[in-house]
């Protein structure tokens, strides 16, 4: 395993896109910090993973269009 790199968050921002280039060529994974503590881990992807298809990960109770209550109070 590759040791993480560490990167502060404003630099992070300011190489983003090329950190992520660099990231997918090479493999490194990077700790992003904010003010010295660490936020966020960018890592490559492993091979052959895939995003999830949302295709049926949701199930709908009942009318998701409708009012939530049964009686509005108009008079307020």
């Amino acid at each position: 395993m590759k040791k993480k790199r560490t990167i502060a968050a404003g630099k992070f921002k300011a190489e983003c896109l090329s950190l992520l280039n660099r990231v997918a060529e090479t493999g490194e994974a990077y700790v992003v910090t904010k003010r010295g503590r660490p936020v966020a881990e960018v890592v490559p992807i492993s091979k052959g993973s895939r995003p999830r298809p949302l295709l049926k990960s949701v199930t709908v109770l009942g009318d998701i269009v409708g009012p939530v209550l049964d009686s509005w109070n108009v008079d307020r």
